[in-house]
């Protein structure tokens, strides 16, 4: 059993039985759901994008989720391979009710799913999630009569028009970058991210060396850019002399730079190094989630800035953005999240900004990489049996650590003055998540087993 049925959508490997699985049954149902939930919002006829990565599946998937809308008499924008960030500003760009995007980002290629989003381009909220799906349980639908079907309004790429409006951002200098004539590989692991990512770095005047940039669905790795992932492209760009390379997910939302070594930049410092030529023409607050990285507050309060923390999750990351009015935000996942195109992790936006810092700078990437501070992440988790109760565990935690700067918005983190550690349960199977971020890795690991034998100790396990 797969299906992974979410607020933020319904994820699943594609085949097997109805219910345990992404089966087309499955599809048409959740979609038919989302249309309802929409319909409950705005009365009338309603205006839908659909846009897929290059797995092997999207195709198919595509056009179940297209029929289905039609049959509930919504019109649809079809803009075919397209990103997430790129479906989320079509949404707005053709004034829709919605968007599907029909992506399972970093999962391998057997997975899909149907990301769901509202009128503003953005992910669904807690209670419009769960909304959805209990349509889907209900499942008492009518439809619409044969007059009244949906229809196709247009089947027409984003792609480009994405690019131009991130070449537009005043904080973009394109010509800054054409000047450096970067040389750049790129790894976008056979989807989407192969048609624009080497476009977008053309139109700043970059020498493009391409790796995995076929949309075929077929993985050339795991697609996570984890740096145990990233080793074919950290020979080339040695090998090509190459000033940098980027590499992206599947759906192009989360973004890796390597350095001109072949050493990693690090998927954290991604936000950071975005976030630092950013406040450096814009003061303002900042926002990531608490299982990233303390360097984004130590540039953001570098820059006279306040830097705030959210529960873990985009749609919280938005939330918290919204909230205190920031300038830069995203996730330690390479995840940036730049509010004056939209609230959605956009790689786009992430390269274009950061290839104008790196051309302002005049510096290698180890060069820039070196003024940030140096911290290291260990992630752990813990198995519980079925009986334990983790929220009351947590809360044990929270009271023995009462004089440490605790923030419990999702699970318990503990800042220390030197590092600081993370306990979130799982909301799919007994664990508790450890994350811990430290000055070496050493001291990250330390803190995480001493964390997991507290853990044990209260449980008594």
């Amino acid at each position: 059993m797969t299906l992974i049925k979410s607020i933020s959508g319904i994820r699943g490997t594609i085949g097997g039985c109805p219910g345990d699985n992404l089966t087309p049954l499955d599809i048409v149902k959740f979609t038919v759901a989302y249309a309802r939930f929409l319909g409950e919002r705005r009365p009338g006829r309603l205006r839908i994008v659909v846009g897929r990565d290059a797995r092997l599946s999207g195709e198919m998937v595509d056009r179940l989720i297209e029929g289905a809308l039609l049959g509930c008499g919504a019109d649809v924008v079809n803009v075919g391979l397209c990103t997430t960030p790129g479906v989320e500003l079509a949404v707005t760009a053709h004034r829709a009710d919605g968007g599907i995007i029909i992506t399972a980002s970093h999962n391998p290629r057997q997975w899909n799913a149907l990301k769901l989003l509202n009128a503003d381009g953005e992910f669904l909220s807690d209670a419009e999630g769960k909304r959805v799906l209990a349509l889907a349980e209900q499942g008492d639908f009518e439809f619409p009569e044969v007059d009244a079907l949906g229809r196709v309004l247009s089947r027409e790429s984003f792609n480009d028009e994405h690019i131009r409006q991130v070449l537009s951002l005043p904080l973009v200098d394109a010509e800054a970058v054409r000047r450096k004539r970067f040389r750049v590989v790129v790894d976008a692991v056979n989807s989407v991210g192969g048609i624009v990512i080497p476009k977008l770095l053309r139109e700043l005047g970059c020498e493009v060396v391409e790796l995995n940039c076929e949309p075929t669905g077929e993985f050339a790795h795991n697609p996570e850019p984890l740096p145990e992932n990233l080793t074919e492209i950290a020979a080339a760009i040695v090998r090509e002399g190459a000033d940098l390379g980027v590499v992206v997910d599947p759906d192009v939302d989360r973004l890796a730079f390597v350095s001109e070594d072949g050493s990693m930049f690090v998927e954290e410092y991604t936000l950071v190094a975005v976030a630092d030529y950013v406040l450096s023409h814009k003061r303002g607050a900042t926002v990531s989630n608490l299982s990233s990285s303390r360097a984004l507050r130590d540039v953001t309060e570098r820059h006279g800035g306040r830097y705030h923390a959210s529960a873990v999750g985009e749609v919280n990351v938005v939330a918290k953005m919204k909230e205190v009015d920031a300038v830069i935000g995203g996730e330690g996942n390479g995840g940036v999240i730049y509010p004056e195109l939209h609230y959605g992790r956009d790689a786009l936006v992430g390269v274009a900004l950061f290839l104008t810092y790196l051309a302002q700078t005049g510096l290698t990437m180890t060069a820039l990489r070196a003024t940030y501070p140096a911290y290291y992440a260990s992630k752990n988790k813990i198995a519980l049996t079925p009986s334990i109760d983790v929220d009351k565990v947590l809360r044990e935690i929270k009271a023995r650590y009462a004089g440490e700067q605790v923030n419990d918005i999702d699970g318990v983190k503990i800042d220390f003055a030197e590092n600081w550690v993370h306990l979130r349960k799982s909301n799919t199977e007994p664990i508790i998540r450890i994350y811990t971020e430290a000055r070496s890795m050493p001291e990250a690991e330390a803190l995480a087993q001493r964390f997991i034998g507290e853990l044990r100790e209260i449980c008594n396990l």
